[in-house]
């Protein structure tokens, strides 16, 4: 079912469509009138919108409609009904923004099919709005945990480099989040609604790798039984991560340097250069400097990557930022099962912050899905936690003071205790001084934010009852699926 805004100044075809409409289940909204018509495409976001291109004999209002609808946000998608034989102004109107056209007089199995078609065009562009909302959500620089000055210092660059072309070089051990903030750059980028492509260099043998980066033509190597594309064109006006960079070969490290100079690529075997537009990102946990003095990394192309440099800091240079990580991850493994009932045990959250952690976040988001995994009645315990930060916990009591590595100032010191740890996850969303309010100082919410919220937890339940599944919630809201997912966008923003 949809909702359609129905205008067309014959009172008589307004009645017939309209009836026809809504004995296929759908809400028509019928005008006769232009003012009436455009007040309610602003107030009630129709999903569709059927207007006669000759309103009041003159075309000029019918094209506004089309303006006005094409204005919203998200636009309805429109359906234009001109008189027969004007196939010339049809075509200005599609020119316009307008879907399809139908002719006068009217045939009802014929705009029936226009109406289906129109839709599911309507869902299929609202469901890509949606879900390139929630891949660039998932990526904003917010969704990078962290509060700790080093943190700060690293989404401060990321924010003023990120629109820039300027080729970036990401440092930090393994596990640190490279990746991250390498999709951070791009989905926060002009380039965003082009490919984001990722290639560890160090996961390809040699020949593969040059045929991966670069293309080669047919025959150019045994199996190469077509031509076939590289990453960098694959690329071409998005961003490419070049993951490991410190482990490319150097015979393929001197064909990498050509790309950044002269902005083209050479595919295995064939004599011709084509131009790409890329931005490079790489990424490397090792000491570049020693490669160039070991002779295994040329170093005209170190000073081509190091552009921008980004270091990631090492978790256990921000330890701060232990109690947030595990908001996030228990969050995000939690929900599914639990329903946001998320608990850990102050003695199970000390030994976390105690930990060296040697594989970073990568290594502590494992330690928490196994905790998650093994935990009853949503609460983390010690002994949920892997074996070495169980057998710090065995080695002292639950009143012991637990030094968290060698060299470790007095103050940082923890004493166990079994009492639960209190999360907070609206710390996870990063804040201003502008934005906090003081505890017990809040004012009462706006009716309208009232029942967003209401809607929130509405579309929720359906979702839920469905097993996420977005076509039957909307069957069961009795909403459209384009309608639905404007819903869940909108809940998105606020």
């Amino acid at each position: 079912m949809a909702k359609i805004l129905l205008l067309d100044d014959e009172l008589t075809m307004v009645q017939m469509v309209s009836e026809f409409l809504r004995a296929d289940g759908h809400e028509v909204m019928p005008f006769t009138s232009f003012n009436p018509a455009m007040e309610a495409l602003e107030s009630a976001a129709p999903d569709l919108v059927i207007t006669d291109l000759y309103l009041d004999k003159t075309r000029a209002h019918g094209l506004e409609v089309l303006q006005k609808a094409r204005a919203q946000n998200p636009p309805p998608t429109v359906i234009v009904i001109t008189a027969f034989g004007s196939i010339d102004t049809a075509v200005e109107a599609m020119k316009s923004g307008a879907y399809d056209y139908l002719e006068k007089p009217l045939k009802l199995d014929g705009l029936k099919f226009c109406v289906q078609r129109a839709l599911s065009y309507n869902d299929a562009v609202s469901e890509n709005l949606y879900l390139r909302k929630q891949l660039k959500k998932k990526y904003q620089f917010n969704q990078i945990i962290g509060t700790s000055s080093k943190m700060q210092e690293v989404f401060k660059m990321i924010e003023r480099v990120a629109d820039s072309d300027s080729t970036i070089l990401v440092l930090g051990e393994s596990g640190t989040g490279k990746e991250l903030v390498a999709k951070a750059l791009h989905y926060n980028s002009r380039r965003q609604f082009a490919p984001f492509v990722p290639i560890n260099c160090s996961a390809l043998p040699e020949n593969l790798l040059e045929s991966e980066l670069f293309g080669h033509r047919k025959g150019a190597f045994t199996g190469a039984i077509t031509d076939k594309k590289g990453l960098f064109q694959e690329a071409d006006g998005g961003t490419i991560f070049l993951d490991e960079i410190g482990t490319m070969p150097p015979v393929l490290q001197s064909r990498l340097l050509r790309v950044l100079q002269e902005r083209e690529v050479r595919r295995v075997g064939d004599n011709t250069a084509v131009s790409v537009n890329v931005r490079v990102v790489a990424a490397t946990n090792e000491s570049l400097e020693k490669r160039i003095k070991e002779g295994t990394f040329r170093e005209d192309l170190f000073y081509r990557l190091n552009v921008i440099p980004i270091t990631l800091p090492a978790l256990r240079e921000r330890l701060d930022d232990i109690p947030l990580l595990v908001s996030h991850f228990m969050r995000d493994k939690m929900n599914p099962r639990t329903g946001g009932r998320y608990q850990i045990t102050r003695q199970a959250m000390e030994l976390l912050s105690a930990h060296h952690w040697p594989g970073n976040v990568r290594e502590l988001e494992n330690a928490i899905e196994r905790a998650v995994t093994l935990c009853e009645e949503s609460t983390l315990q010690v002994s949920d936690l892997p074996p070495v930060l169980q057998n710090l916990a065995a080695t002292a009591g639950s009143d012991t003071v637990i030094e968290t590595r060698e060299g470790t100032p007095p103050q940082s010191m923890m004493v166990l205790s079994d009492s639960l740890y209190p999360l907070s996850f609206t710390d996870i969303q990063q804040e201003t001084p502008e934005t906090k309010t003081p505890q017990g100082d809040k004012p009462v919410a706006a009716l309208k934010d009232f029942l967003r919220l209401q809607e929130q937890g509405y579309l929720n339940r359906a979702l839920a009852q469905t097993g996420g599944d977005k076509d039957k919630a909307a069957e069961v809201l009795g909403i459209s699926l384009a309608t639905l997912y404007r819903k869940l966008s909108e809940v998105e923003e606020t």
